[in-house]
């Protein structure tokens, strides 16, 4: 299966999401920014071509990329940038919706400006992957390449992007309420990803929901993007 991948770059990030190879000892460069006012934490690990991780719902540049040791294994030569999300990990916590849904596409490019980066390798898992696609549908100049991980098609107009604006808010969390009903307008138009022109591949865990839900729709507009999947995973697991 790793023979149909296209290039030594997405060969580290599948396996590292497939072993979950640990490095407790690294230490990466914990820094933040001004996103429109919202400050956004980020982590940085290692030089030479850059690559921007980007964590899941609930999650954290910690929980998704460090922990596992995602970071570690890109880092050896790639410089890494983690960054939370608004809303997750160490970053702001914003209780109004426009820091969130499309805004959170653009905090990427806020990113890349704030690290005079012109362009990058940008990785997504779950919500990271719906963010993922949609900045390299909104600015291809910017991107070097794409994977989305446990994420395929979030199709504008489709049902599952009125789905988000109906899920309850999370009790007890910390993310604020906000968040979860501006997901559906990460959504992409069929003439969007139709016009994506950088490399992507999808790496999808054989027992993940997601796989009918969104990579099958996907499959069947973009049949030139590989799709990876990784036995025994389900979408939790996946990423460990």
């Amino acid at each position: 299966m790793l023979t149909r991948l296209s290039s030594p770059f997405f060969v580290v990030v599948h396996c590292s999401l497939f072993l979950g190879q640990a490095h407790a000892a690294d230490r990466p460069e914990s820094q933040a920014f001004d996103a429109k006012g919202v400050k956004i934490h980020y982590l940085v690990e290692g030089s030479g071509e850059p690559v921007v991780l980007i964590h899941g719902l609930y999650s954290s540049g910690e929980i998704n990329w460090q922990f596992p040791g995602v970071m570690a294994a890109l880092a050896k030569n790639h410089r890494v940038i983690a960054f939370d999300l608004p809303g997750h990990g160490h970053s702001a916590k914003p209780e109004k919706e426009a820091a969130y849904g499309a805004q959170m596409a653009e905090d990427v490019a806020l990113l890349l400006n704030h690290l005079r980066i012109k362009k990058a390798h940008i990785v997504g898992y779950s919500l990271g992957g719906m963010i993922a696609l949609k900045f390299i549908a909104d600015h291809p100049d910017r991107v070097l390449s794409g994977t989305l991980g446990g994420m395929g098609w979030p199709r504008e107009g489709g049902g599952l992007q009125k789905f988000w604006e109906k899920i309850p808010a999370r009790q007890g969390g910390r993310t604020p309420a906000a968040c979860v009903p501006s997901i559906g307008k990460l959504a992409v138009s069929e003439a969007e990803l139709k016009a994506i022109k950088v490399p992507m591949e999808i790496l999808v865990g054989v027992r993940d929901p997601v796989r009918k839900l969104y990579v099958v729709p996907l499959q069947g507009v973009r049949k030139d993007w590989p799709v990876i999947e990784i036995e025994g995973a389900g979408h939790i697991n996946c990423i460990m």
